[in-house]
């Protein structure tokens, strides 16, 4: 199977969130949809909330 080269760099996931956080913004979570680079940024507002997931007590 090839292997297709990525749509977005680091870089640009660095950029995006270095522009986020010069706002004033906490970032949260980062989702990136690997087809087509789409780089979204969800702001956190409490850390206790980033350490908390619904997974967790499942696995």
């Amino acid at each position: 199977m090839a292997r297709t080269p990525a749509t977005f760099k680091q870089s640009d996931v660095t950029r995006a969130v270095k522009a986020v956080q010069a706002a004033g913004v906490t970032v949260g979570r980062i989702e990136i949809d690997p087809a087509t680079g789409k780089i979204v940024i969800f702001a956190g507002s409490d850390a206790e909330e980033l350490k908390s997931n619904e997974w967790d007590e499942v696995l």
